[in-house]
Formats: C-alpha cells, structure tokens, sequence
C-alpha cells in the first residue's frame, strides 16, 4: 500500500478560512499528507509549523507555472522551506498550449525550473489534464514533454481523470511511466457524451459552447473509475504515493466528500 495524500484545491474554500482546522479535519480522516494550492496567507514556516504539530507530511504543492517562472528561486524556495518532497506545474493557460508558440517555452522552462527545483532538494512534476493529448507530429504533446525534458529534471504527476477523458487507459498510462510516476493523482468521474464546458468546472473561464452531455467530479470509488486497477499500477510503476483531488463537491460539503474517497480506499484496504 502506499501513503495517500489529500490536494488541498479539493477543500480550498475550508482551507481559506481555516487553514490549520482543515489540516486538522484531514489528518483525522487517515490522509498521511497534503499537497497545497496556494497557503492563504500564511508563511512558509507557519504551514510548516502546522504539518508538523499535526502529523502530515507536507508532500507536494500546485503552484502557477507564471509565478514559478517568473522567481524560480523565490517560488520554489517557498515550498522548500514548507518541506515539500515535490512542486508541480499544475495547468497551462491557452497561451502555453499544444499547438501554440509558447509550449516550446514551457519545455524550456520546464528544465530549467527542473533544475532549480533539484537544487533546492525537490522534484518538479507535471499534472495533465487532457488538452496534452493532443497530437504534434504522431505524438501526444505529453509525450513530447517528457520524451524532451529529462527524469532528472522533470516527473510524471499523472492525473487519472484527465487521462481518461484525453482518451488513454488510466492504469495502462501510469504503466507506460514506471520509474517515472512517483504521484498519482487518483480523481473519479461521471461523464455522458461530449461535455463543451469542462473547464469551468475548475473555475476556468472557457468560450461557451453549447452543451451535448454531461459531466461532474466523483469521490474517489464513486464514479467511472476502475480505482483498484489504478492502484495496483500505482504499485507496480513504483509510485511514491498517491493524491486524492475532487475539483468540485457540488452539493455535498468538501470536507465530506474527500472523507468520502478516503473511507473507499480504506475499504480496499488503503
């Protein structure tokens, strides 16, 4: 088995108002760590501080490529001074793209972040959604990424949702990357047809298009998902540890919702 950590996007608004009462609530649900999505304005040492006194690892932390770009040091150092083992590229605006001129600089600011990350005793990963599956020249930009920027400068964060709705298998992908997927990101489903406005289900502002189906996050063993079989690849790609995210809880509370997915995979005996 392996350890399983909580994305702290899926409980953002109860972290904002109360981030050590949040922490709190999650370790008392069984999360062994956190990965973070911004700090709500506490410091580095105070998150810190609070992981500790708590008992969860601070794991990892989404953090938007502009800003990481923009100070890698400064950035980076943040999330290094909180003891994250791990800082992620979480999403790219339209403008860094497949298909555009500035995904070529994310490849290039991707290394370089790789290697300031490294220095700072971190590992940067990459989070996909399913705009990655889209094909340059035979190959699925994700591909390229990772066929061009080094393991040691860059890992896998595989998304299990996105994969899915991108088209591939989830555990045949997590496999594909063996050695190279040291988080998985475990995130359930309920799609029908062809759904236009996905995106603004994580509060991304999208042209509106007119809707042919439907489709909504799922606690983690609630939706669409084979999650014993992502599992069992998690394990044998020799995954680190695995993150439950649930980008929406709709109506049912969010702190109840990731409880949710943490009673099901203790049903599985996770």
């Amino acid at each position: 088995m392996l350890p399983i950590a909580i994305q702290l996007y899926s409980v953002r608004d109860d972290a904002a108002t109360d981030m050590r009462g949040t922490l709190q609530k999650i370790r008392e649900m069984g999360y062994d760590g956190v990965e973070f999505a911004g700090l709500h304005g506490h410091t580095a040492e105070e998150v810190r501080a609070m992981c500790q006194e708590i008992g969860l690892l601070p794991l990892s932390a989404h953090v938007p490529y502009d800003e990481m770009v923009a100070d890698p040091e400064g950035v980076l150092g943040q999330y290094a001074a909180i003891g994250c083992r791990y800082v992620a590229i979480p999403y790219l605006m339209p403008e860094y793209r497949p298909g555009t001129p500035g995904f070529a600089d994310v490849i290039r600011n991707a290394a370089m972040l790789g290697e300031v990350a490294n220095r700072l005793g971190m590992t940067l990963l990459y989070h996909n959604h399913d705009f990655e599956f889209q094909k340059i020249d035979g190959k699925y930009a994700l591909e390229v990424l990772y066929d061009t920027v080094p393991a040691s400068l860059l890992q896998t964060e595989l998304d299990v949702c996105w994969v899915r709705v991108g088209g591939e298998e989830p555990a045949a992908y997590i496999r594909k990357y063996t050695g190279r997927a040291p988080v998985v990101h475990l995130k359930d489903f309920y799609k029908e047809g062809k759904p236009a406005n996905m995106y603004e289900l994580i509060g991304i502002e999208t042209e509106k298009k007119k809707e042919t189906g439907k489709f909504e996050f799922r606690p983690v063993g609630h939706g669409m998902q084979n999650i014993p079989s992502v599992l069992d690849a998690a394990l044998e790609a020799g995954s680190k540890w695995v993150v439950v995210e649930q980008d929406q809880s709709y109506d049912t509370p969010a702190l109840e919702a990731v409880k949710m997915s943490r009673d099901y995979l203790k049903g599985l005996g996770w």
